[in-house]
């Protein structure tokens, strides 16, 4: 840990990470959730698997899913800020002051909103998907859970273009996706119930978050927000909880090696894309959503969080 704030202190202060000094209250977080967890199991219905529980090996999946993303995430960023430097510099009609708190409001809605606009795509084009649904592959929902990322963030980063070229700074558009990333850990938990109903109308909760990790057919392709459950509500994809979900893949992956779990879609993808004799099923296989076949060959039920 002395090392990573001695990285952080030789970088310039727009570019320190706010997720990088958060790491270890998540650490801690995910430490009394799993504690927790293993305490309170035997209140739990025998039936089902424990609420919040804790799987080892799924658990050091996601922990090792999350640190390698750190690395990626930040190679992605530096490639990003050079285009985003030149939309900034040459093409964004006027440059938005730094200093002044209706940038911030601009900067961090903005991101909110093409974060809820790439989540939905990545749910419903499957080489989109492919990147994303490493994320979800977990049967468990806890917040070692929010740590299992994906690895290419080239997504997001195109997503992100409209924002310097508006003239948001491009330090000021990491800087707010990271809010938006933190944000997002806490609403990985089966630990907390709905909160007061104004915080739920507005904000994305666990309980609306718990929805979107859902595999069951009432839950699919449902509550894509970050921070505002708003864009929800207004863009027709909001599901309230009426039940405990079932998490994971419609089509579960057992295994828990990272690398398997990061490119198993991917793989699946150029399977079917090379056993498609049309051009347009070969097409359909890559950017249709997932699930996707065929027509003589019937459809199956759409994907997505699952």
């Amino acid at each position: 840990m002395d090392a990573l704030l001695r990285v952080l202190d030789a970088l310039p202060p727009q570019m320190r990470d706010p997720v990088l000094f958060a790491i270890p209250f998540f650490l801690l977080l995910l430490v009394l959730e799993w504690t927790a967890a293993r305490k309170l199991a035997h209140l739990e219905p025998a039936d089902r698997t424990p609420a919040g529980a804790y799987h080892r090996r799924d658990a050091w999946a996601s922990l090792s899913m999350g640190l390698v993303s750190v690395v990626t995430t930040a190679g992605w960023k530096v490639l990003a800020l050079l285009g985003y430097a030149a939309i900034y510099a040459y093409l964004a009609p006027w440059h938005l002051p730094s200093d002044q708190w209706y940038t911030w409001v601009i900067a961090l809605v903005g991101v909110d909103l093409l974060f809820y606009a790439y989540h939905r795509v990545a749910h419903r084009v499957r080489l989109i998907w492919a990147t994303h649904q490493a994320h979800h592959s977990s049967q468990y929902f806890n917040f070692a859970t929010a740590l299992r990322q994906k690895w290419n963030n080239s997504g997001e980063i195109l997503m992100w273009i409209p924002l310097p070229l508006l003239g948001v700074p491009p330090w000021m558009v990491f800087a707010s996706f990271s809010v938006n990333l933190i944000y997002q850990f806490w609403v990985h938990t089966e630990r907390i119930d709905r909160l007061w109903r104004p915080v739920e109308f507005v904000f994305n909760t666990p309980s609306h978050h718990r929805v979107h990790h859902g595999m069951d057919p009432e839950y699919l392709d449902k509550n894509y927000a970050g921070i505002f459950i708003l864009w929800d509500r207004i863009f027709g994809t909001y599901q309230d909880e009426l039940f405990r979900p079932h998490y994971g893949l419609t089509k579960q992956v057992d295994t828990f090696n990272i690398w398997k779990l990061q490119t198993h879609e991917y793989v699946a993808i150029g399977r079917d894309v090379r056993g498609a004799r049309r051009w347009r099923d070969k097409f359909g296989y890559a950017f249709g959503p997932p699930g996707w076949a065929p027509r003589e060959a019937g459809r199956t039920v759409s994907s997505s969080a699952g």
